[in-house]
């Protein structure tokens, strides 16, 4: 049975026009929802770095360190989709309870798995805390997906004749701004805080950390109010029974329609693998671009201007023109990335590159909106979860897919080469970006935001 909708009382009616579009966030999912939404996402960016500062710093070995961080990529890449269908299906709460539980004690798993390897030079040997790495990241909640399936819950509830709390579209693109935003403070904080106490301190603390904040935050994320908007998937019903909903109806479709439906959800997903590269590949140039004449562990403050003003720019779309439509946004954005990758093949020094970067930012972010709307747009019924996680993970399998052919690059031919791999993810992100919007158009979801 659907989950019955959020009571007004968790949830007060915004009062329109008050306090600017930002400020309506926290009158539609409450005003604890947020800190946790944001916070509760920091381990995850805190996970793979840990991992490779952890198992490096014990056993002294670079390849097992980065076999390490590769097991936490690749275990994320394949449980998120697992836990959006779950999510789907059981709804998130329960859900984001056991995987808290699970996390919190891979995570301890290894740590103690790390100092039991102290010294290991060769993979074989490092099998246990490899094995735990890949566990933390299947396991991993996944809050900034589910938060945004909670934000197009929210926002596209109706109450009798009209929406419920006065929520619009505009809503909508606040919170997946806002939502984007989220992602790129964490991906920088996360990163820079593993690096502070890992160097000050310990080199378990930071994973520590994580862990503590898993079995704190993400219950009480699991459990917010807001869970309860989010409708399950409903069983399928039996043969000779009335017809479901849309998702079951697109399931019996005929096969055009199926493979449409497929196209669609399909084209986001590969946007998003395409957004991992250029992450993954720019982060990895940029290690070999800093070493060139100054230290490599320099490439971490470069990327986080590319962070900086892509989170700035996240955050303006809620302000774009509401005649603007996702597909335009997607098409207009991923071509001004293409036009400025490849400035990164210019600059020589630290300055210039901080400044391409700062540039290359501003359609990075809105991008990243844009397709987590045209996501929430194309999914199936009750498939929101699943199709949410499914994005995420395909940012984490990019990432890993970048990092490994900008490495081979900057290895053998040098950083300029390695900074094409960005230039051909944003590329693609164009070319996939058209093919999205005749396929949209097709289906009739060519909607305004």
């Amino acid at each position: 049975m659907p989950v019955p909708a959020v009571q007004a009382p968790a949830l007060p009616a915004p009062a329109p026009g008050k306090g600017g579009r930002f400020a309506r966030l926290p009158l539609l999912a409450g005003r604890t929802f947020i800190p946790l939404g944001l916070f509760a996402r920091l381990p995850l960016a805190m996970l793979t770095v840990g991992a490779l500062t952890l198992v490096t710093a014990v056993t002294g070995s670079y390849a097992v360190g980065g076999a390490a961080a590769g097991a936490v990529g690749i275990g994320s890449a394949l449980g998120a989709p697992v836990l959006g269908v779950l999510a789907d299906r059981l709804g998130q709460r329960g859900v984001l309870l056991v995987s808290a539980i699970a996390n919190t004690a891979a995570i301890v798993a290894l740590i103690l798995a790390a100092y039991l390897i102290s010294g290991v030079q060769d993979l074989a040997a490092g099998a246990p805390a490899l094995a735990a790495a890949f566990v933390a990241g299947a396991s991993c909640p996944q809050v900034g997906p589910l938060a945004r399936v909670r934000w197009m819950a929210l926002t596209s509830r109706t109450s009798g004749a009209g929406r419920a709390a006065g929520a619009t579209s505009a809503d909508l693109d606040t919170a997946l701004s806002y939502e984007s935003t989220a992602d790129e403070l964490t991906f920088v904080l996360g990163p820079a805080l593993v690096g502070v106490l890992a160097s000050l301190l310990a080199p378990w603390l930071p994973l520590a950390l994580a862990a503590a904040l898993t079995v704190v935050l993400v219950p009480a994320f699991a459990v917010h109010p807001t869970h309860h908007a989010v409708i399950r998937t409903p069983r399928r019903p039996a043969a000779g029974s009335v017809a479901g909903t849309a998702g079951e109806r697109d399931r019996d479709a005929p096969t055009p329609r199926r493979l449409r439906t497929l196209a669609a959800v399909a084209l986001p997903a590969l946007a998003m693998v395409c957004m991992g590269t250029f992450f993954g590949s720019t982060q990895t140039a940029l290690s070999s671009f800093s070493a060139s004449f100054a230290t490599s562990e320099l490439a971490g403050l470069l990327y986080a201007a590319m962070g900086l003003s892509s989170a700035a720019a996240a955050l303006s779309v809620a302000y774009w023109p509401r005649r603007l439509t996702v597909n335009a946004r997607w098409i207009a954005c991923a071509a001004l990335m293409a036009g400025l990758a490849p400035l990164l093949l210019l600059p020589a020094t630290a300055l210039p590159m901080v400044l391409v970067l700062l540039v290359l930012g501003l359609p990075v972010g809105p991008l990243m909106v844009t397709v987590f709307a045209i996501g929430g747009l194309v999914a199936p019924a009750g498939k929101l979860g699943t199709v949410m996680t499914a994005l995420a993970s395909g940012i984490v399998a990019g990432t890993a897919l970048g990092s490994s052919i900008a490495g081979q690059l900057a290895q053998n031919f040098g950083f300029s080469t390695a900074f094409l791999v960005p230039v051909c993810a944003a590329t693609a992100l164009f070319l996939l970006g058209t093919a999205a919007a005749v396929v949209l158009r097709q289906r009739g979801k060519n909607t305004p935001n």
